[in-house]
């Protein structure tokens, strides 16, 4: 018996002038240990190391040399009850790992030895051989144990699952962040035409420069703080100087209050048809006719004199024409009208505002010449804008045409912007709570 425990006996220590370490007495216990996975994908393993490989302190290198190793492993599984040892020559492992010298290939595998992942299997003259019985079955090999591997395998994956997840949790607080810095960046623009926020860009700054390190989630987290309260100081400039080009803030209050007490009469409803003299005065500061108008009108299949009709073109293409866009960033109307989005998903310039304002007039109920009349008095990127703020507030406007026509006449006699109305939108998003 002693015969046998003698020629079964396995070393504990590397053959030649190496040193016994830590890390290989490590290696030498894993690899004696009983696995908690009963067998294992080798190349699904090896995926999961590779992902969490700074955790295990090996380099992109060390993997390669492993990658060579597992190969010399018939089939694709990793057994607790098979043998795992390989025990391939230095030249052919050389081959395998794409002709890395032998110095670089032993400066690789102590890496692996020492990391755990790997145990030695050294023989007395420090050769890799395998002796078998007759009947060929593999009875003792001298090699590289990668029975290790098989014992860690749980630890691996559940390190690369927790990288990936901090990964995925990094990716979206930075995009989050590159989000927040642009928002502030083209808004303190915007606001600050005359160096009215002058103390925001020096709070930026330090941000951009920043991003061009590795960062950590508490430092995304402190600067996406940083920046809310930029952007809260943002929209205070924001709201100045809507009051400044309007007038006050208040006007647009007064917008949303009148929407709820104006009746259908703004589009030539009922209402209109009253004889009372303070129902005709009404419809005609609306833009709409009184009863006697009505009966005056032209009707509406005589055409106009030909000589008039390119007249009239002219001059509502040389009021458009006349008519500067809107001083309000696509954007902010876009954030400050999510319900625009269902109707128009992709709105990339004023012209697809425009397009998309359009479509939405027939289903808001607003007449074509209501928004034609619109479009002539305040432009088509105004108007549009307008339309999309209706949109927004849509529920508590009880006739959205009407509205539409009290603001055209407010710009007729310039005394409109639709800044305060975009503002005040902005303001009651959820970001901006």
């Amino acid at each position: 018996m002693l015969r046998d425990i003698a020629m079964h006996h396995i070393s504990l220590t590397p053959f030649g002038r190496q040193p016994v370490t830590a890390g290989i007495l490590a290696s030498q216990r894993l690899a004696e240990a009983r696995s908690p996975l009963p067998e294992i994908d080798k190349w699904a393993l090896f995926a999961d190391l590779r992902t969490a490989r700074a955790r295990f302190g090996v380099s992109d290198r060390d993997l390669a040399v492993l990658y060579a190793l597992l190969s010399f492993l018939p089939g694709r599984v990793l057994a607790d009850a098979a043998p795992l040892v390989v025990f391939p020559s230095n030249a052919t492992l050389s081959d395998r790992a794409h002709g890395m010298a032998e110095s670089t290939l032993r400066r690789h595998l102590a890496a692996l030895v020492e990391a755990g992942l790997v145990a030695r299997r050294d023989s007395a003259n420090g050769k890799r051989y395998a002796h078998r019985n007759r009947a060929g079955e593999l009875v003792t090999a001298y090699g590289f144990d990668l029975r290790p591997l098989l014992v860690r395998a749980a630890e691996i994956a559940e390190t690369a699952a927790a990288l990936e997840a901090e990964a995925e949790a990094m990716a979206r607080a930075r995009t989050a962040l590159v989000l927040k810095l642009r928002d502030a960046t083209k808004l303190a623009a915007y606001a600050d035409p005359e160096g009215r926020a002058v103390g925001i860009e020096p709070r930026l700054m330090p941000i951009r420069r920043a991003l061009r390190r590795r960062l950590t989630l508490a430092d995304l987290a402190e600067m996406a703080r940083t920046l809310d309260l930029v952007l809260g100081d943002i929209r205070q400039v924001l709201v100045l100087r809507a009051a400044e080009m309007d007038g006050t803030v208040g006007r647009i209050e007064r917008h949303h209050t009148e929407s709820k007490t104006e009746s259908s009469d703004l589009e030539g409803g009922h209402a209109c048809g009253k004889t009372s003299a303070g129902a005709e005065k009404d419809c005609r500061d609306i833009g709409g006719e009184s009863p006697d108008e009505k009966a005056n009108r032209p009707s509406p299949n005589r055409a106009e004199p030909d000589e008039a009709r390119p007249e009239k073109l002219a001059s509502v293409e040389m009021n458009d024409n006349q008519r500067p866009a809107p001083t309000l960033p696509l954007g902010l109307v876009l954030k400050a009208c999510p319900d625009l989005e269902p109707y128009a998903p992709e709105i990339r310039n004023w012209r697809d505002l425009t397009a998309a304002a359009s479509r939405l007039r027939g289903m808001m109920g607003i007449t074509p010449s209501a928004w034609e009349e619109a479009k002539a008095e305040m432009g088509a990127e105004t108007a549009s804008v307008a339309l999309a703020a209706i949109l927004q507030r849509f529920a508590s406007i009880r006739n959205p045409g009407g509205y539409l026509r009290a603001l055209t006449r407010r710009a007729s006699e310039g005394a409109f912007s639709p800044t305060p109305m975009i503002m005040a939108l902005l303001a009651e998003t959820p970001e901006a709570a």
